[in-house]
């Protein structure tokens, strides 16, 4: 009984791996897993957990510091006594002591400190979400391009569907004695070309696959299969303006939001420099005790002597700058010329962010602009193969016609394919730039 629900427990398993195996891969799944185990993903969140450290170090500052310490010290041989004059003598002491410090002010600096190690945090998160999108943007990218390496892979398929036929209808006529061996070997030649085709096709999607997968850090790209969304209600819509699109991308973009934070960081900076003009007020406090024999005196019991030896000690030490050497000045100086480079790098974030809208923008407005016109070409060279195989197939045309009108007609069905998902990833991108998520 129990070797049979092992058996179908194991089963039950084997089968559920199975399942999970030749589940498809949506564009969804790709982003989710690639941003799980993407490498540059991973590096940023612990770059973002030692943030996080040396924001929980900064607070610590706070808190005093508290020590303890014991001592053993052992004395022989000849020493001064107590009548001026050296003898032999044998010593031993013991002692105790704890302390500890805290700084009551410091001109700010402790807080800014916290401030800033805070809002380095806040960046280095900000940082991780901005890979992450980047991640989003190159799954995306590579998903969309094994979609169009498949859609001309059927074209292709297709060409050597046609040309196979026409290769087999050649020879039937051959065999009658209606067409030439020169025009059955032009057409077989046309044949192996188009199977050529079809190798290069099957080669660039095994690559935009094997692209993906690595994108992914999957092991091997064997048996990886997409899930094609459904483009067919594509509507070919002008975008919104750049700017309109850029006005909600400085809102939500973590590249702009580390940015700002880095740019408050740094004069947070400035007022922790400038702490260095004022003095430094710190506490101390402890207590001590000690244990002392000689081997030519009498000494009291070790407890007694801990005991009547015990003394607290508490003190405030204030320190004043006069003159550092400039370094005071400098260190202020520092943290100004800081903070007028990150406000450079701010800028430049932001001009980089809006390049990066209208480029995709003027890519969306000519992809549109470009299928609408490889569309009419389609249906021209559709219409005219059409004319043209009936004319070759009635003996009307020849061989050469046929082709060169198929394959214009391959060649315009190939750049609908890809201005058709050229739009559809640049309106796609244009959207994440919005609201961070990417939906075909």
């Amino acid at each position: 009984m129990k070797v049979a629900e092992i058996t179908i427990a194991l089963a039950a398993l084997l089968w559920t791996a199975q399942a999970r195996a030749d589940e498809g891969w949506t564009l969804d799944r790709c982003i989710g897993y690639a941003i799980e185990n993407n490498i540059q993903v991973r590096q940023g969140d612990i770059a973002a957990q030692n943030r996080d450290v040396d924001y929980n170090s900064a607070r610590s500052n706070r808190l005093p510091g508290v020590s303890a310490g014991a001592s053993q010290n052992w004395s022989f041989g000849r020493s001064i006594t107590a009548d001026n004059t050296y003898a032999n003598t044998n010593t031993a002491s013991t002692s105790f002591s704890i302390g500890a410090d805290m700084t009551l002010f410091a001109g700010r600096r402790i807080s800014g400190n916290i401030e800033m190690a805070q809002l380095s945090l806040e960046a280095a998160k900000s940082d991780l979400e901005r890979i992450k999108d980047d991640v989003r943007v190159q799954v995306a990218e590579a998903f969309i391009q094994i979609v169009y390496n498949r859609s001309i892979l059927e074209v292709a398929r297709n060409q050597v569907f046609i040309d196979s036929m026409q290769v087999e209808r050649l020879n039937a006529l051959a065999a009658i004695g209606k067409a030439s061996s020169a025009e059955v070997a032009s057409q077989r030649a046309t044949l192996a070309q188009s199977r050529l085709s079809v190798t290069q096709a099957e080669n660039n999607l095994n690559i935009s696959i094997l692209t993906l997968t690595q994108l992914l850090e999957l092991p091997s790209p064997d048996g990886f299969e997409i899930i094609e969304p459904d483009t067919q209600l594509l509507e070919f819509a002008v975008p919104d303006s750049p700017e309109a699109i850029y006005a909600d991308a400085l809102q939500i973009k973590p590249s702009i939001k580390s940015e700002e934070l880095r740019l408050e960081q740094a004069e947070k900076g400035i007022d922790v420099a400038k702490g260095g003009y004022y003095p430094t007020l710190s506490l101390s406090a402890g207590a001590g005790t000690n244990y002392y024999t000689s081997s030519r005196l009498k000494s009291d019991g070790f407890g007694t002597q801990l005991k009547n030896n015990f003394g607290p000690h508490v003190g405030l030490n204030l320190s004043i700058p006069i003159f550092s050497r400039n370094s005071s000045r400098n260190n202020v100086r520092s943290a100004q010329l800081g903070k007028m480079n990150q406000e450079i790098q701010l800028d430049n974030a932001k001009k980089q962010l809006f390049k990066e809208i209208q480029q995709a923008y003027y890519n969306a407005l000519a992809s549109k602009g470009r299928y609408e016109s490889s569309r009419e070409v389609e249906t021209s060279a559709e219409e005219s193969f059409q004319l043209v195989q009936a004319k070759y197939e009635g003996g009307k045309a020849g061989i050469t016609e046929f082709n060169e009108s198929k394959n214009r007609l391959v060649t315009a069905q190939a750049d609908v394919l890809k201005y058709r998902y050229e739009y559809l990833f640049n309106t796609a991108l244009l959207e994440f730039y919005r609201n961070s998520t990417f939906e075909l």
